[in-house]
Order: C-alpha cells, then sequence, then structure tokens
C-alpha cells in the first residue's frame, strides 16, 4: 500500500480528497458520466449508516417500503414547485425497447409524488393515520458538475415520507428527524452540526418550510448534512390526499419529506482524514480493529485468536491480517482504509511480553503488557479516540467561524479562509442573491433564536430581521 500516492491536504485540497477516495477504494468512476462504482470499503461505511439510521427510524415508529424508480410526467407535473424545483435535473425514459413510450417517465430525483399517489388511494379515515414510511433507495439528478460522494449524478439515500392528521403533529416530526440528523452526525459521525431553518429562497421546492444539517469541512466549506421538509398540505391537495376526521368530515392530510444520502462519506472524509489516508470514527467504521501479525508465527496466531475471541464477545468488530504482506505494507493499508485500533503482535515484542497498540486518528504507539484485559482496554480506546476526533472538529469548525457587520467583512473573509459566517439578514431575497455573488456565498441557515449580532442587514444596511448563518457549499 503506496501512502504516496496520496495528494498532501495543505496542498491541493480537491486532489487530497479524490486521492483519499481511490487510495482507501471507497468507489471509483464508472463508464457512465457522472456516476460511481461504490466500492466494498465505501458500501460497509454506507451499510453502517444504514444500520444505524434504520435502527433509529424504526425506534421512532417508522416502517421500510419500497417505491418504483420511475414516475409519470403527469403525476411529477401535479405539484408545480416541485416540478420547476427539479426540472434542470430530471432524466427522462422515452422509449421502452423498441417502441416509444406514450408518456414520459422520470427516473425519480425524489419520491413525493410516488408517495402521495399511494396515500391518495391508501387514507380514508383518521385511523389509518399517521403513516410513517421511508425508504432506502437511489436517486437520479442529473448535475453538471460532479465528485464521488459528494455530488454524484446517481446516489444512494433514504427518504421518509410521513402523513399525520394534524399540523402539530406533522411538525413535531419534521423537528424530530431533522435532531435525529444531528445526534447521528455528532455522536456517531463525530461531526458536528448545527441545525436551522432555510430561508424562503433555499427551501425545497414545494415545501412550507425545510429545516437543515449543516457541517463544516476542513477546508471552510458548508456541506448540507440532511434536511427535514414541512409540506402542510400542499402535497395532499395537489394529490387529493383526504381523510375523514374525527368529526366526521374530509380533510387533507399533513405531510412531512427527509433525507440523507452517502454525500455522508464525503462529509466523513473532509472532517477526519489526513494525509496518510481514511479516518475514521470508531462508531462508523465497519471494522474497528486489526491485528496485524509481523511473523505470521504459530504463537502470534495464537494470541492473536484469544484477542479476537474477547473483542467479539464486546461487540468489537476485528480481523486478523496473517497475510504474507510485509509488516509495512499492512500497516500502510490498514492506515489508508482507516481502522481506528491497530494491535501488532510480533515475535521481539512477545519475547519481552509486550504488544503495541497503534491508534490511526493520532498515529500513536503505545506499548502494552499481553496480559491486560485486551477487552476492556480496546473498549475504552475507542471511546476515547471517538470524543477526541469530535473536539479536534469542534475546535476547527470554531476556528473557522466568524461575524460579518458589512460587505467588506464578508468579502474579506471570504478572500482570506471561508468558514460559517454569521450575520444579520433584512430577510430580502435581494440581498442574499447579492452576497451569493460573492464567490457562491450561500445561506446556511436561520438561527432560531439566535442572538442579535448586529442591528442592521449585511448587505443593504437596513433593519436586519434575521441571524443567519452563512458560507460556500459543496
Amino acid at each position: 500500500m503506496d501512502n504516496k500516492a496520496i495528494v498532501k491536504k495543505e496542498e491541493d485540497f480537491a486532489k487530497w480528497y479524490t486521492s483519499i477516495v481511490r487510495a482507501a477504494h471507497l468507489c471509483d468512476y464508472s463508464s457512465v458520466k457522472g456516476c460511481m462504482v461504490i466500492e466494498p470499503n465505501g458500501y460497509a461505511i454506507w451499510e453502517k449508516m444504514q444500520e444505524i439510521l434504520d435502527k433509529k427510524f424504526k425506534e421512532l415508529g417508522h416502517v421500510n417500503v419500497q417505491m418504483p424508480l420511475l414516475i409519470p410526467e403527469n403525476l411529477l407535473k401535479k405539484e408545480s414547485e416541485l416540478v420547476e424545483g427539479f426540472a434542470p435535473e430530471v432524466a427522462w425514459v422515452t422509449q421502452g425497447g423498441s417502441k416509444e413510450l406514450e408518456e414520459r417517465l422520470a427516473i425519480r430525483p425524489t419520491s413525493e409524488t410516488m408517495f402521495s399517489d399511494y396515500y391518495h388511494t391508501h387514507v380514508n379515515s383518521y385511523k389509518d393515520l399517521p403513516k410513517l414510511y421511508n425508504q432506502w433507495c437511489n436517486v437520479m439528478r442529473w448535475e453538471k458538475e460532479t465528485r464521488p460522494f459528494l455530488r454524484s449524478r446517481e446516489f444512494l439515500w433514504q427518504e421518509g415520507h410521513t402523513i399525520h392528521a394534524s399540523e402539530e403533529e406533522a411538525k413535531k416530526e419534521t423537528n424530530q428527524m431533522i435532531e435525529v440528523y444531528h445526534w447521528f452526525h455528532n455522536e456517531v459521525l463525530a461531526i458536528p452540526s448545527i441545525t436551522g431553518i432555510k430561508t424562503p429562497k433555499e427551501t425545497f421546492a414545494g415545501a412550507e418550510y425545510t429545516l437543515t444539517n449543516e457541517a463544516l469541512m476542513y477546508n471552510g466549506v458548508a456541506l448540507q448534512a440532511g434536511t427535514s421538509h414541512y409540506f402542510g398540505q400542499k402535497f395532499s391537495k395537489a394529490y387529493d390526499i383526504k381523510y375523514t376526521n374525527k368529526d366526521n368530515k374530509l380533510d387533507y392530510v399533513y405531510q412531512t419529506s427527509w433525507g440523507t444520502t452517502t454525500r455522508m462519506i464525503g462529509g466523513l472524509i473532509m472532517v477526519h482524514s489526513d494525509n496518510y489516508g481514511l479516518v475514521l470514527p470508531p462508531r462508523i467504521a465497519p471494522r474497528q480493529v486489526v491485528i496485524v501479525l509481523i511473523t505470521n508465527s504459530e504463537e502470534e496466531l495464537n494470541l492473536a485468536n484469544k484477542y479476537k475471541e474477547e473483542l467479539l464477545k464486546s461487540n468489537i468488530s476485528v480481523y486478523i491480517d496473517n497475510t504474507d504482506k510485509s509488516p509495512g505494507f499492512k500497516f500502510a493499508e490498514a492506515e489508508v482504509n482507516g481502522i481506528p485500533v491497530r494491535i501488532e503482535i510480533g515475535a521481539r515484542d512477545l519475547k519481552e511480553n509486550k504488544i503495541t497498540i497503534a491508534r490511526r486518528d493520532t498515529r500513536e504507539k503505545i506499548q502494552e503488557s499481553v496480559d491486560i484485559n485486551i477487552s476492556e482496554y480496546v473498549t475504552k480506546l475507542l471511546d476515547t479516540i471517538q470524543s477526541d476526533m469530535y473536539n479536534r472538529a469542534l475546535e476547527r469548525r470554531n476556528a473557522l467561524t466568524f461575524e460579518a457587520h458589512n460587505m467588506d467583512d464578508m468579502k474579506h473573509i471570504l478572500d482570506t479562509q471561508p468558514g460559517f459566517i454569521h450575520a444579520m439578514w433584512c430577510g430580502n431575497e435581494e440581498c442574499e442573491t447579492k452576497i451569493k455573488e460573492l464567490k457562491g456565498c450561500k445561506s446556511r441557515c436561520i438561527v432560531e433564536n439566535g442572538e442579535k449580532i448586529d442591528d442592521k442587514c449585511v448587505c443593504c444596511g437596513q433593519e436586519a430581521k434575521h441571524h443567519v448563518i452563512w458560507g460556500i457549499q459543496y
């Protein structure tokens, strides 16, 4: 394993990112332009994400379903805002076999239409509500510029689509799910994130409002890391989703939608990884520990098997590398792949009744007695690594968080070192558009109940209404 193939982060962040993806075999380019092949190492991370999030969704009462990939054009057109919002990104199927289709079929960019069409025929009474559905699937959006995991034409995601009898219940669901994404990023991915409400300009097409979970990458560029949308009755009126309420009167349901994607893998790379390869927080690492045998002797293997058995009993994922590769190659391979803990067992150390334990996040090596309680030791070490990785990411984010009081401040920050920029806004879209002219800087979210930084809008100088976080985005 050659770490030299990895471009230095400090020299070219974009090339460094791509070199990490390739060196760790997370994904590869395909013959379909803009679409990626997710390789076993990358898919294992996605499976771990699925496992943790799916468990959380089900604890909250959600169930999984599967909707069709193709959407008839007439269905997509029923909600005009959705059509307008996704029109530039929709891919169309116009022919089936050798026969031209009578009606075009959209390859789903999102599934509000199919869920709404289904709910229209499967809801009659308040007794049928709520319906808390989620699906794990692929979608397609015809992006102009693509980058592995961050923005590809086809990607994997989960999309929750729920319907409720009341506005209050639907809004509670919308808030609850953005908190799930916030919890997942902070507690599992060790990525500090912030939540807030999108400005009207940045609200999801067809939604009354959008809540967002925003993270900041190592280079100061923002990443939207999960959104939750409150639709109210917009879709239920467009698709005629009615039910008989407790007063025996017909009413329209209230709807929500929420989702996150394989983009999270890109976020993991850009927040935590280094010039030696992938660095994974233990709670999301598919393989948490590797036991490396230096000479593959019987004595080394016996101890490795003993450790492995003890670690598995503590639900720690572990494997033994007793391949014929050189020790240096084994170490480099484990580093590139981001294995949080490496246990090295060699004849020289065993003569002194010792083993070597290496942390991936700091690359620190520690010698310990072979007789340590390996399960207890590694459990504590994994917790320490998880906590340390979060704290380092938080320190980095805080160092790249700024305040701006006028456009000169905004420009200076963006020209010097981008990051999260806290600034006041009057609420007018014209100012939001003008700020975007500064290197594509966009509103990330309105900070609800946010502290008042200034009385004036950062752009026009008029009375400010909202505390907004701004930033350049992926």
